[in-house]
């Protein structure tokens, strides 16, 4: 692999209560996500184990992001979903092959 065909983007991790899933993935599309993938995870934080009363394990969201929707998601999740949930979101440089694949659509808007 040559470093001409790689292009830079950011790589949105989020990880939630199963609950959100939906409502977190219909987000995304409209701050601009081109796509994502769903993993189910189970896990320990700084609060031990999962100790959620809603059945089920926890959500891993990925999506590949250029840097300025990334930082749309992230702000968004923060304001969102961090003082009522257990939701942790973190932003990753990755190299990715196919880059037109991730460009955002236009009709990206504002989340509330």
């Amino acid at each position: 692999m040559t470093a001409m065909l790689s292009h830079s983007f950011k790589l949105v991790t989020i990880i939630a209560e199963p609950v959100l899933e939906g409502r977190i993935t219909q987000e995304l599309r409209q701050l601009g996500a081109t796509g994502f993938t769903v993993l189910e995870g189970r896990g320990q934080g700084s609060r031990a184990i999962h100790a959620a009363e809603i059945p089920g394990n926890n959500v891993r969201i990925e999506t590949i992001v250029s840097a300025d929707v990334a930082d749309r998601i992230i702000e968004h999740v923060a304001a969102a979903y961090f003082t009522q949930y257990e939701v942790i979101a973190y932003v990753a440089d990755v190299q990715v092959i196919r880059g037109d694949k991730y460009r955002s659509t236009p009709n990206a808007k504002e989340v509330r």
